[in-house]
């Protein structure tokens, strides 16, 4: 019988953060770091399938995001990636895991590759996809166009206010239908990030409309004030 997907919450630094779980570890614990515009729900088929292969699935919402916490305003503007690091080593000590596999998406590949040189005691593995590891800073100012949407969703109220023209679950669908083709996001001279998207273009076949409306419902609750700081600004 499938195991139950199991919910809880975690004061980790000030603020409650929400934690899914499955799985009785006896082969050890994976922990999913979701990006933009994710949430925990994102691995729910892979938290089922490490559960049934022997692990112990974790996958939280980062701090901001589905059912986390958000963070005071006036801690936004001081986010950074030490925080994420430092909120996967809290969960771990919360949850009395000693070491576990990372795995990161999109951003969330960044605080999994940061947790692994700076813990590795605490670290079995590393799988990231989307942002390969880099040695070295690297910018987008000086590799990519103006229109390039990581750099127009980090102006601040940009997004905000290209966003704040539809309902949030166009929102959620119009980034997974830009996302989900061969080509990343690049705008025109005045034109914004949402335009790029053809409405009549279906939903990825790894996407249903159920799916959408769970996005949806948590993207209500949490709104996009803290996901489009972090990480883009």
């Amino acid at each position: 019988m499938a195991q139950e997907i199991e919910h809880t919450y975690l004061p980790i630094r000030g603020i409650n953060i929400h934690v899914a779980q499955v799985g009785k570890g006896e082969l050890g614990t994976v922990v999913f770091l979701h990006g933009f515009p994710e949430i925990w729900y994102s691995w729910r088929h892979q938290m089922l399938a490490a559960a049934a292969a022997g692990y112990r699935a974790i996958a939280p919402d980062c701090r901001g995001y589905g059912l986390s916490d958000q963070p005071p305003e006036n801690e936004e503007a001081s986010w950074s990636w030490e925080d994420l690091v430092a909120d996967v080593l809290a969960i771990l000590d919360a949850l009395s895991v000693p070491k576990a596999f990372v795995v990161g998406k999109d951003f969330g590949a960044l605080p999994a590759y940061d947790f692994a040189l700076q813990h590795p005691d605490r670290t079995a593995g590393v799988v990231c996809l989307g942002i390969p590891f880099s040695p070295v800073p690297f910018s987008f100012e000086t590799t990519m166009p103006e229109g390039f949407y990581i750099l127009r969703w980090g102006e601040p109220g940009r997004a905000e206010a290209d966003f704040g023209r539809y309902d949030v679950r166009r929102v959620v669908r119009t980034v997974y239908v830009l996302f989900s083709g061969a080509e990343v996001p690049v705008a025109e001279e005045g034109q914004e990030i949402m335009d790029l998207a053809d409405l009549s273009t279906p939903l990825p076949e790894w996407l249903t409309e159920e799916d959408l409306d769970a996005y949806a419902a948590l993207y209500e609750k949490s709104g996009f004030r803290y996901p489009l700081q972090m990480p883009y600004r």
